[in-house]
């Protein structure tokens, strides 16, 4: 490479804080993709399954959201470094947001009509690579242009914006009426809708050509691969967030099948167990705007990030153990309520704790895209762990006890990153 890191502006770590216009930029991304994600994986894509095959609905949900997962284990890391090596005029990111952001909507609207399990797969495959090739852009974006100091408050901030678009996704559910295919369309809009402020208002520095390596395709290959040896600290962020977000999607995937079957919402508080995935989504985002905001601005202020977020790893594990040892609805929203407290910190922190052990500038996008895997391959394991527990390993009970204990032990690993206090 001929310009190195610290003289090519675009690989230069950022100094100037970034602009609210900017921000607010990043913030919509990042609601329209957990629309387009969420409103599916919560309700529609349950509701799907169940149309095809009401016996093995949960069989049907297992196999389409793991296939999507498995997808998105590729595409975020590829997508990112794709964006890394990337010269267009508008910058490295963008092109790829635009990209994603188009890809993810098309198959969405395609899943709508999807005649059977086979095509209902494929599809959601499509919606998690454009999705996750968007995400990889955007999140490799705040650690390009968001100064170390500033990385917290912008996390948090980030997270408002996943979690207002998970709250999105869930209403976009329930306002259809279980219509999934005018739900699908909805959450496409959505999706489309919200990369268009950053589009305009990116200020995504250029990569010049000669500021990017030759392409070597053993290179390009054996580049994913970042050796725990060398990087250990990475190599621990990595665990932690893989373990804690196993122990997350635990708690979530069967929603609306536990407050179906576990609580029986319908019967004992007249409430439809779509409608209860609504009022519970809300309080958890609630809670996780306010301690994602509060979070990320308190790690920027003290200077350290480890506490925060073995703090907030440890809330999340509790938020298991209440599902787990009170399945009514008051549970449940007690539940829901730490949980987005302890989640919302936990985004906001660990993010901001992540951008601080990437390996070199040059490739951000991949190494980001490598950390998402730790946030998409527990969409793959979740379900083949949750599984066996409902059908057959005591229910709901083991399931979330089980995902609390999976939890701590990401709380446990944090104390091993040592370049980050």
């Amino acid at each position: 490479m001929s310009m190195s890191d610290t003289t090519a502006p675009a690989l230069a770590e950022p100094e100037r804080r970034v602009r609210p216009v900017w921000t607010a930029g990043v913030v919509l991304v990042n609601v329209g993709i957990n629309a387009a994600f969420f409103g599916p994986l919560q309700v529609l894509l349950g509701q799907q399954a169940a149309a095809f095959s009401e016996p093995d609905k949960e069989a049907i949900l297992a196999l389409v959201t793991g296939a999507g997962a498995a997808v998105s284990l590729v595409a975020n890391p590829l997508f990112g470094a794709f964006s890394d090596r990337t010269t267009a005029r508008r910058g490295r990111r963008v092109p790829w947001v635009l990209f994603g952001a188009v890809l993810g909507a098309a198959a969405l609207i395609a899943l709508a009509g999807a005649p059977g399990v086979a095509a209902m797969t494929l599809l959601w495959c499509l919606v998690q690579a454009g999705c996750n090739g968007a995400y990889a852009a955007i999140t490799a974006a705040i650690p390009d242009r968001v100064p170390v100091p500033q990385r917290g408050m912008v996390g948090g901030l980030a997270a408002m914006g996943q979690t207002a678009g998970i709250l999105a996704g869930a209403a976009i559910a329930a306002a259809v009426a279980g219509n999934f295919a005018a739900g699908y369309v909805v959450c496409a809009v959505a999706l489309l809708a919200g990369v268009v402020l950053y589009y305009y208002k990116n200020d995504d520095v250029p990569l010049p050509a000669q500021a990017r390596p030759p392409f070597s395709l053993g290179g390009f290959v054996r580049g994913f691969w970042i050796s725990p040896a060398r990087h250990p600290d990475f190599a621990w962020a990595w665990l932690t967030r893989l373990l804690v977000n196993i122990g997350n999607h635990m708690v979530t995937l069967y929603l609306l099948f536990f407050l179906n079957d576990a609580v029986r919402v319908r019967e004992t508080q007249g409430i439809e167990p779509e409608f209860g995935v609504l009022i519970l989504t809300g309080l958890y985002a609630v809670m996780v705007i306010i301690t994602s905001v509060v979070g990320g601005r308190l790690s920027d202020r003290l200077g350290r990030r480890k506490p925060l977020v073995i703090i907030s790893s440890a809330v999340i594990a509790a938020a298991s153990l209440i599902l787990a040892f009170a399945p009514t609805w008051p549970g449940a929203l007690i539940g829901a309520s730490v949980l987005g407290i302890g989640f919302g910190c936990y985004l906001a922190v660990d993010f901001a704790l992540i951008t601080q052990v990437l390996p070199t500038a040059l490739n951000r996008g991949r190494d980001l895209g490598v950390i998402n895997i730790a946030n998409s391959l527990p969409q793959v394991l979740a379900p083949l762990i949750a599984y066996p527990f409902v059908a057959f390993w005591g229910g709901y009970v083991a399931l979330y006890v089980a995902a609390a204990v999976i939890g701590l032990l990401g709380a446990v690993f944090v104390v091993k990153i040592k370049g980050v206090d």
